[in-house]
């Protein structure tokens, strides 16, 4: 008998179990009509054995359910989810005369080895059979034959590949990220789940937007910076018939890094917003595009001169805690490379690991020319102390600022000499972007046929189901005399008349009918900026059809909120394909959960509703709030075919 599962078996054939239920269907080889055991992936999407596929390339070269072309080595193995749900299968004990024990698949070797007394029984008489006199060697001579590897390696490896061993991550779900990476999931299943399966593909790519008028609008909306849980500068939407879509090459999701030669990775909403809003003929942007999910092979490794080599302890308190890190490999040359510190994580504590930092081994091991998920997969084995050590560029700090007061440089841009400092004071309110308005109630007199010089925006009928704000103040009307209505203001009601839920030419009418009166008595909010405009900020707007700044919206009170609902469906194999960041944390209180990245190629990218920088309300009609990520992400991954994501979007700032 087979020492792993208790039956026999030929030596080469998958276990056998005694399943106590009925296995879902999904969860069956369709080659031994089995339940799953070390389940591999093909690419055209099906799901079989370890050995039974092995056993099946040997022969063919097609998938045995649709017969498209395919050889073993594009194959790789389920993500964690699928494993995890097949090893808690309940299976019966083989030895029923003797034990009627039921447990988890991956609890039956255990259990016959420890516990069974049936099997204790059978180990007893094969002794006595090979041996009547001798009572010493107790173990089966088939043992060491029958025993198979439970995680068979197949060849993985990637070019550009972004790996999270963090909270933050891709929510990948279904495929296991850096979340974000965070890894979003990572630390979330994408840690975990890429860095031994798949990685997900980014490229670092530098464009060059060239305009015929220096002052026309690149045409792209942005949503993040460092003064939100985003943190990264994110393309949320790419506008019709604008330069950038007229160039093609930049598409929602990607990250800016950075704009003519300046790192804005590290700077405020408004700040990017100014940099982006900048005139001139020609604009160099540094971009982050993910490309979806890959296998590939490493490239070669390339010179590393005039650096230094540091080495670097982190210290985990178990097995499983995320160090908070971004990994990724560039397109043009090879290694590993951090891209980001999650903040709040283990690594930025630290703070001696710097953005941009080559990574050269993980204790002890050779990455030079490995790949990101080889270095989740040490890290996430790794029981307490993880010893890196990088390779620096002297000079160059890209780093975050750390809480226990290390230096942290900052840099010059090349565009005039305006430096953009990295280095900010651990009490600044990054991060705690509250509802901070204040009410104000304008009761004016004027003549009945005097008008209230104002433009509006918004209205319920709008693509983001705005409430009503003002665009402009006329200096030809009342409201401009009297002073106290400013632009960007949110109109509540008129008169009496609620406008917070009227489409835009119901609001119009409302204003016009009722601005015929002698007094008027207008509710409005003014939304407080937690952090001041960069001064050219409002002067570059006048250009623009003016709306507010993304980062302002975020500050209405919740009645305010149009909420919709948002339903996504998977596979059973597939990732949902989004990475959110925030949530409650005890250093920075409740935050709003925000959707950070959309994966090309997933359910959510397909979907086409969800955008990044939407703000996740709740999940199947469970209120997200006061969750911490911890939370929120094992919530979204018990969700199996469906969920339903409560979403709030606020359109981005206008570049």
């Amino acid at each position: 008998l087979c020492c792993e599962c208790g039956q026999a078996h030929p030596l080469l054939d998958n276990h056998l179990y005694n399943f106590q239920d009925e296995v879902d269907d999904e969860l069956i080889c369709h080659i031994c009509l089995q339940p799953l055991l070390q389940p591999m992936d093909t690419p055209c999407g099906h799901t079989y054995c370890f050995k039974c596929l092995e056993n099946f390339m040997q022969e063919y070269s097609f998938c045995p359910m649709d017969r498209k072309k395919l050889s073993f080595q594009q194959c790789h193995k389920s993500s964690l989810l699928v494993r995890n749900l097949l090893d808690k299968l309940v299976v019966l004990c083989p030895f029923k005369a003797e034990c009627q024990q039921s447990m988890q698949r991956c609890e039956l070797e255990a259990h016959l080895q420890n516990r069974c007394p049936g099997f204790k029984k059978y180990k007893s008489e094969l002794q006595r059979k090979k041996n009547p006199i001798s009572k010493g060697k107790e173990e089966p001579p088939a043992k060491g034959e029958t025993n198979t590897p439970k995680d068979p390696e197949v060849p993985s490896g990637g070019s550009s590949l972004v790996a999270e061993s963090s909270g933050a991550a891709v929510v990948s779900l279904g495929t296991a990220e850096p979340g974000l990476v965070n890894p979003a999931f990572e630390e979330t299943e994408e840690g975990e789940s890429l860095g031994q399966k798949t990685s997900l593909v980014a490229e670092t790519t530098t464009i060059e937007i060239h305009r015929e008028d220096p002052e026309e609008e690149l045409g792209m909306r942005i949503v993040g910076g460092k003064d939100t849980p985003l943190g990264n500068i994110v393309v949320q939407e790419v506008l019709r018939d604008s330069v950038i879509a007229a160039d093609g090459r930049i598409a929602p999701g990607d990250h800016i890094l950075e704009v003519n030669g300046v790192n804005i990775s590290s700077v405020t909403h408004c700040q990017a917003v100014s940099f982006l809003r900048h005139p001139g003929p020609v604009l160099h942007l540094m971009v982050l595009q993910e490309k979806g999910f890959s296998n590939k092979t490493a490239q070669q490794d390339s010179a590393c001169t005039n650096r230094e080599v540091i080495h670097v302890t982190l210290v985990k308190r178990d097995r499983s805690e995320p160090l908070g890190i971004k990994l990724i490999r560039k397109t043009d040359e090879a290694g590993i490379f951090i891209l980001d510190l999650l903040e709040g994580g283990l690594a930025a504590k630290n703070g001696k690991l710097s953005r941009n930092d080559r990574v050269l081994s993980i204790n002890g091991q050779d990455l030079r020319q490995g790949t990101p998920e080889a270095a989740a997969q040490i890290i996430q084995t790794t029981e307490s102390r993880v010893n890196f050590v990088i390779l620096r560029q002297p000079g160059v700090q890209l780093g975050e600022p750390v809480e226990d007061g290390s230096t942290s440089n900052s840099s010059s841009s090349s565009n005039g000499g305006s430096p953009v400092h990295h280095r900010r004071r651990p009490d600044q309110n990054h991060y705690r972007r509250k509802s901070n308005y204040q009410k104000k109630t304008v009761a004016i007199k004027k003549e009945p046929k005097e008008s209230l010089g104002i433009t509006i925006g918004g209205g319920r009928d709008n693509k983001n189901k705005l409430p009503i704000y003002v665009t402009s103040v006329q200096p030809i009307g009342c409201l401009f005399r009297d002073g106290r209505i400013k632009r960007g203001d949110v109109l509540l009601s008129i008169n009496g008349i609620d406008l917070t839920h009227l489409n835009y030419y119901e609001a119009v009418s409302a204003l016009k009918s009722n601005a015929a009166s002698h007094s008027v008595t207008l509710k409005a909010l003014e939304i407080l900026s937690l952090n001041s405009p960069e001064p050219s900020l409002d002067i570059r707007e006048q250009g623009f059809s003016w709306s507010p700044l993304w980062i302002t919206w975020l500050g209405l009170p919740s009645y305010l909120h149009f909420c919709q609902d948002i339903v996504l469906s998977k596979g059973n194999l597939e990732s949902w394909g989004f990475s959110i960041v925030g949530g409650f944390e005890e250093s920075k209180g409740n935050q709003p959960f925000f959707i950070k990245t959309i994966v090309p190629g997933t359910p959510a990218f397909r979907d086409r509703k969800l955008k990044c920088g939407d703000e996740i309300v709740a999940v199947n009609g469970v209120p997200a709030i006061g969750m911490s990520n911890s939370e929120l992400i094992p919530m979204l991954k018990e969700q199996r075919n469906r969920v339903t994501l409560t979403v709030v979007s606020w359109p981005g700032s206008l570049v």
